[in-house]
């Protein structure tokens, strides 16, 4: 027969199901256990066929099934509830009306965004994290407004072959299959801006996705209007070489800036979540220098509402350009700024240790006033790798602050541990999740009822887990023994501990593996069985990352592994959701101190898991000693090879001493009740400090809001305060060279506590003002070399010299003992200056 063609025909939701409609357009459903329940009932076969996408679950719903569930009285009052509630959240004040109530509004520039699995906008942690405070910010009430990027093919799909090689399949997907609306005008066309991109112009639209109450606009760049080539540029999701990857970034800053501005939205705070939006600060310059403003007077302006967040500890996993490849991207746009080609190119200049680049944190830090790392660790880190932009600043007063990362609560605890301390909480438990007093009960949880839980959210992730691996066999044409046999991994009654992360190489995913024999012993014996269970994607560039994957593939087919390790392919975010609930102990072992977060084990704390990890990323700050295990100490190994024996060595002898017999140490119910009794630390402890609401309530008392007031007041008066700034600046840019600045050292010899001491120094400031000037000694132990653990002492004038010097004398009287070093320092002041250290000037006597 011929097929003249092809026709979808939809199926006609009824008017009593409708508000399902509305509720599968807005992302609030997947962190709504409730109306994902609600969604499963139509056809739990189909729910898991689509991904768990309930567009395309009402898509594909058979007619018959819709009006059936239209009738059913049970299926409609639970669809009331879901829909009550739905509405209570988008109608409700929320913590930020009651609390914090200034009409501001906060723009949030993330390049990619982890909602749900169905949608493929994400590649790991970074988006899950933009997910989360996305989510957070709803609950919250906070006026947030995103912008990101539409990727058609998204990030890649997973495939491990027979023999360990990762492949990266890319799936396109189409726009109408997702929770998201063409950003359109009051007449209803849509919505262009545009941009040029290595000298074409490219045009821009967007699409819109709400999270609940906050709005997220993607880019969108393959239109019509478009070429071709220029169609492709966001393509994927971290796709491409580096001509891409400026193009992506070019898009996400300058014409996200540019499509707010076409919507009318006018933010009071700006958030850089990592440098991939950059350019957005060059574009915001750009609009005031066109409205007749210096540039520098501009780039005080646009920096004092300007948040950046760092991220990627390691200075060559940062995103950053040849020059010259920038002056191609730009060509010639830098006279829009009213600069000249160097002096643009200088704005992202660094140099790590490779030659300069043009780097985009580089480009972030510059242009903000406040920024901070994703823990506390992870704050000190950077504040080390970036020192470089502040010379001769010590490292603690490097103006890298920090704000430890959290995660989503109705995203990723379970349903079944929710109803749990639902029991153990107030009502309004879920409105004060950061209440650490409130959250102490949950501590004293039974612990046999724990563990019921426990064992029952364990053998759903085993079921969920089998399918995956089940389908993995099927397509790499298994043998039927071997497909039979899939139905049997994941020992249930088995200590399963879980290793899942992006596979790049400092995360160090075989360090495990490292004695072979030694844990075989650990993982076969048949009194205490052990089960390890990986999953992860490596960049499809990265083949050292690849090899990790391979090596876990090849090991777990060897015949004394074959059960006890397991490699779950395209690790995505439903992999993620049964890993962290599902496993007894979560692995994490990067080198220290090179994790920035690691906020999976904070997921698998709140869910009971028992968190195994090196003291990096968040642990530090989690780890109490009994919610869990920590590996090594706070030791940083220069020789890798000596961390990787020195780790892995400690690693197993927890594992033999204290974490396998714990779990197998059971009560006469077959309890292991000192197991749960952790588990139920770990929920009290970890829960209430490491959420995303906490984290987003702490991006808006200590950035959020104090930005937007630094932005109001620079721009008042038609921008006064920035003006004078950079005219402070200039004026000590031209005399900071000049100025001579000489401390004396006391005599030698030991002094007692209590003692009073005078130290002197001569300055002579060189045609700049006193007002302008700091001088100050600052003392501390010798081992911390003047770079952390300061006191400060004011040095106060106490003579002018007829050539214009000016003698300083501090007398102080050492707070500390111990072998002291100290030093005396002048540096410039001015009251527009976030921080001190930004005047970027500092002379040491």
């Amino acid at each position: 027969m011929t097929i003249l063609g092809r026709i979808t025909v939809l199926p006609r939701v009824p008017k009593a199901l409708e508000r399902l409609e509305r509720l599968a357009h807005n992302l609030a459903w997947t962190w709504d256990p409730d109306a994902r329940v609600l969604f499963r009932a139509l056809d739990e076969e189909l729910w898991d066929r689509v991904g768990h996408n309930p567009l395309a679950l009402l898509r594909d719903v058979d007619q018959a099934r819709l009006d059936a569930m239209a009738e059913d009285p049970a299926f409609l009052a639970q669809l009331e509830l879901v829909a009550a509630h739905f509405e209570a959240h988008l109608d409700e004040v929320g913590w930020f009306g009651r609390e914090i109530g200034e009409a501001d509004t906060y723009a949030y520039f993330c390049a990619e965004y982890g909602w749900h699995e169905g949608t493929a906008t994400y590649s790991g942690g970074l988006g899950i994290l933009a997910g989360d405070h996305t989510k957070a910010a709803s609950e919250l009430g906070v006026p947030l407004v995103a912008v990101g990027m539409w990727y058609p093919e998204g990030y890649f799909h997973q495939r491990v072959a027979a023999d360990g090689r990762q492949e990266a399949v890319y799936q396109r997907t189409s726009p109408d299959e997702q929770p998201m609306e063409r950003v359109v005008d009051d007449a209803g066309q849509p919505v262009r801006v545009h941009l040029r991109v290595f000298g074409r112009e490219v045009v821009v639209g967007a699409w819109r996705a709400w999270v609940g109450r906050i709005p997220v606009h993607l880019l969108d760049v393959d239109l019509p209007e478009n070429h071709p080539d220029d169609r492709a540029l966001l393509a994927r999701l971290y796709g491409g070489d580096q001509r891409t990857r400026i193009a992506q970034e070019m898009i996400l800053g300058i014409a996200g800036v540019r499509m707010l501005r076409a919507l009318g939205i006018a933010p009071t705070t700006w958030h850089m979540n990592e440098g991939h939006s950059a350019f957005m600060a060059l574009e915001r310059c750009r609009e005031l220098v066109a409205a007749g403003m210096p540039f520098d007077q501009a780039r005080e302006l646009v920096a004092a509402s300007t948040v950046f967040t760092v991220h990627t500890p390691v200075a060559a996993g940062n995103d950053a350009f040849p020059f010259d490849l920038v002056t191609q991207a730009f060509a010639g746009d830098w006279n829009a700024l009213g600069l000249r080609q160097h002096d643009f190119l200088e704005l992202g200049r660094a140099d790590h240790g490779w030659g300069p680049v043009f780097s985009m944190p580089a480009l972030a830090l510059r242009f903000t006033t406040g920024r901070n790392g994703v823990a506390q660790l992870h704050g000190d880190t950077s504040r080390r790798m970036w020192s470089v932009l502040w010379p001769e600043v010590p490292t603690e007063e490097i103006p890298i602050g920090h704000v430890t990362n959290g995660v989503h609560t109705g995203t990723w605890v379970a349903a079944e541990v929710r109803d749990l301390v639902t029991r153990e909480l107030p009502q309004d438990w879920r409105t004060r999740l950061d209440d650490v007093d409130m959250w102490r009960p949950v501590a004293d949880l039974d612990p046999a009822e724990l563990w019921a839980v426990r064992q029952h959210i364990k053998a759903q992730s085993v079921r969920f887990l089998r399918r995956r691996v089940a389908r993995q066999l099927e397509r790499q044409e298994a043998s039927a023994t071997a497909l039979a046999d899939a139905s049997e991994l994941f020992d249930p009654a088995a200590l399963t501990i879980g290793f899942a992360r992006r596979f790049a190489t400092y995360k160090r995913a075989t360090l495990v593996l490292r004695d072979l024999d030694r844990l075989h012993a650990i993982l076969s014996d048949p009194e205490r069985p052990v089960q390890l269970v990986f999953a992860g994607k490596a960049h499809p560039a990265d083949e050292g990352g690849q090899e990790l994957v391979r090596q876990i593939h090849t090991l777990s087919h060897e015949p004394r592994f074959h059960g006890r390790i397991l490699f779950v392919e395209d690790y995505d975010m439903a992999v993620g959701r049964a890993l962290t609930r599902g496993v007894d102990v979560w692995l994490n072992n990067p080198r220290r101190p090179l994790e920035a977060s690691g906020t999976s084990g904070q997921k698998a704390a709140m869910n009971g898991v028992l968190n195994l990890s090196i003291l990096d990323g968040w642990w530090p700050e989690g780890f109490d000693g009994l919610n869990g295990w920590a590996i090594g100490g706070v030791r940083e190994y220069a020789d890798e090879a000596r961390g990787d024996e020195a780790d892995a060595d400690q690693l197993y002898d927890l594992l033999e001493r204290e974490v396998v017999p714990l779990y197998y140490q059971r009560d006469e119910h077959g309890v292991p009740t000192e197991w749960m009794r952790r588990s139920a630390r770990a929920i009290a402890t970890v829960t209430p400090r490491f959420n995303a609401q906490r984290m987003v309530k702490d991006y808006v008392r200590k950035y959020y809001a104090p930005a937007s007031e630094r932005g109001r007041a620079f721009a008042a008066d038609d921008g006064a305060l920035a003006a004078d700034l950079a005219a402070w600046r200039k004026r000590i840019a031209e005399h900071w060279s000049t100025v001579h600045f000489q401390g004396h050292p006391l005599e030698k010899g030991a002094r007692r506590i209590g003692d009073e001491l005078e130290v002197e120094a001569v300055f002579n400031p060189r045609g700049l003002r006193g007002e302008d000037i700091v001088i100050e000694l600052v003392y501390g132990l010798e081992s911390d070399g003047l770079q952390r653990g300061l006191h400060h002492v004011r040095m106060e004038k106490v003579e002018a010299y007829p050539d214009g010097g000016e003698r300083y004398v501090a007398r102080f009287a050492p707070a500390i003992s111990g072998r002291l070093v100290y030093g005396v320092r002048a540096y410039p002041t001015h009251p527009g200056l976030a921080h001190p250290s930004d005047a970027v000037a500092i002379r040491w006597g």
